[in-house]
């Protein structure tokens, strides 16, 4: 048996599945202290379905706290940056466009110093070990420990960070050190962006992590713990405490994958309808289709893998104004029952809408019975319109495909949609992020630029493959079921050597599910 749960910033899901099949569910209040949270929910799906300890194999959390923390400022720790780039790369400084108060929480001291690759791989300068040694005795004398390393084209070769991560770690051994490479896509200032985050949520991720580790002691499981990541795929704990941005996204993505498992369907458009939001996202072979483009989080540009979604003001507790025409995209969020007309209060939302259209069993029916039936009919148009243009920027053709629309807030919308085939909610659709949480695959992935002239194409691709692979194994992935599970080649014209950004992605069960 597997327990599947999803922390987000109203409630906590958490679901056991066995066998493919979700035996139990269940949905608490988010708590401020997220191990007592992840405590609560387990604690209340194993005693709802009379189920001791000792039958958990394995233990699959998503949560949105590293988002939450960058987005609302809190917990993020002092960072130093530090640039390889010089001679070149130097017109524009660490951290240009982030939001001031965002800079201000951070307090950051900035340097650039020698080193770098070009575009072909040659050396723009050799990494100087003096000057990373000053640099370094600097930081410690400022009392920092979180630290960001980023050199120009390091996903083409990494050598010098992991060096001048060598000679910090001699100066400043407590320092959690996040090298550019292994976080961010090709793109020097949106790479630098992501991980300069990074570095600074690493002791929260330390943090939740043995939180999350204590809770499980206190209920007595023994099984191992994984966290769920961007691309629907699930880490090991300390791989966690390294890279905490790559959880980032697991909330929707969950959701995305929960969606597709629950209802069958693999290739489709996904509503998921929570109470303040909807995300709207388009689920290919099962996995979310991920980004393109560079992502803004939290009001800074990055490009790390991030599922491409879109997300509205419409929930279930979305405000009602202007009879009906205007439907968010405010919310009166996790005060639904006691803000909403159904439940006694003084707030017209979402639900009271579809309470009244659907005639839902849902609070207290006749307390809706003065809205005028003009009014429902206007609040269900705005909210069909909101969800269609939704869909519509989602699909990338005129061709009709189904939805699947999961999440507490799926009751507001019922019908078909244009330019849907049909609409199809699954059963245990509230939950369907823990389920999506709790489906146990590890990924290994590859994005960098090869040059076919050396090896040729189908030996690069060959050994591209296995490299995959072998960092899906090394993830905890049994090798009898690792797949390919996307490969993508973009030729770079304007590079030398036949120059492609080759994407390869292999995915695999986890050894003991």
């Amino acid at each position: 048996m597997q327990i599947g749960v999803d922390v987000g910033g109203t409630n906590t899901d958490g679901v056991i599945l066995s066998d493919g099949k979700v035996l139990v569910s269940e949905k608490t209040t988010t708590t401020e202290n997220v191990g007592d949270g992840v405590f609560n929910i387990i604690q209340a799906v194993l005693k709802k379905g009379n189920i001791t300890p000792n039958n958990i194999s394995s233990v699959m959390i998503g949560t949105t706290h590293f988002t939450n923390a960058l987005v609302e400022r809190k917990k993020l720790k002092k960072i130093a940056a530090i640039r390889l780039a010089l001679p070149a790369a130097d017109s524009l400084e660490q951290m240009i466009g982030w939001p001031k108060d965002l800079v201000s929480h951070l307090v950051p001291i900035k340097y650039f110093a020698k080193g770098g690759y070009e575009v072909d791989g040659r050396e723009i300068s050799k990494l100087d070990k003096d000057e990373i040694t000053k640099i370094a005795e600097e930081i410690a004398k400022q009392n920092y420990t979180n630290i960001a390393i980023n050199s120009v084209y390091s996903p083409l070769n990494s050598e010098m960070e992991l060096e001048a991560r060598e000679i910090i770690t001699k100066i400043i051994p407590d320092a959690n050190i996040s090298l550019s490479h292994t976080i961010g896509k090709v793109g020097l200032i949106e790479r630098e962006n992501a991980t300069i985050i990074n570095s600074a949520l690493t002791n929260l991720a330390e943090d939740i992590v043995e939180s999350f580790k204590k809770a499980l002691k206190k209920l007595n499981i023994v099984a191992p713990l994984y966290i769920s990541q961007n691309d629907g795929t699930l880490m090991k704990p300390d791989k966690v405490k390294e890279y905490p941005v790559l959880t980032f996204a697991c909330g929707p993505t969950n959701s995305m994958r929960g969606a597709a498992y629950l209802s069958g369907i693999e290739d489709s458009i996904i509503v998921d309808i929570g109470g303040t939001t909807s995300d709207i996202g388009y689920i290919k072979s099962g996995f979310p289709r991920q980004s393109a483009i560079a992502t803004d989080v939290g009001g800074v540009r990055t490009n790390f893998r991030m599922p491409d979604i879109i997300s509205i003001g419409l929930g279930g507790g979305s405000i009602i104004r202007d009879d009906g025409n205007k439907v968010g995209p405010d919310s009166v969020g996790f005060r639904l029952t006691e803000k909403a007309l159904v439940f006694g209060g003084d707030t017209l939302t979402a639900t009271d809408i579809a309470v009244k259209h659907y005639n839902l069993d849902i609070g207290d029916k006749s307390l809706l019975n003065n809205i005028d039936d003009s009014l429902i009919k206007n609040a269900k148009i705005e909210i069909t319109r909101l969800l269609e243009d939704s869909v519509d920027k989602m699909k990338t053709s005129s061709e009709k495909v189904p939805a699947v629309f999961v999440g507490g807030g799926t009751i507001i919308n019922k019908e078909n949609l244009n330019g849907i085939s049909e609409l199809v909610i699954p059963d245990n659709f509230a939950v369907a992020n823990a389920v999506g949480a709790a489906l146990g695959q590890v990924s290994g992935e590859v994005d960098r630029v090869f040059h076919y002239e050396k090896l040729g194409r189908d030996k690069t691709i060959e050994l591209a493959t296995e490299e995959a692979k072998q960092l899906a194994k090394d993830a905890g992935a049994k090798e009898a079921s690792i797949e390919i599970n996307e490969i993508n080649e973009n030729p770079l014209a304007y590079l030398p050597g036949k120059s492609v950004r080759l994407q390869i992605k292999a995915i695999g069960d986890l050894e003991n599910y």
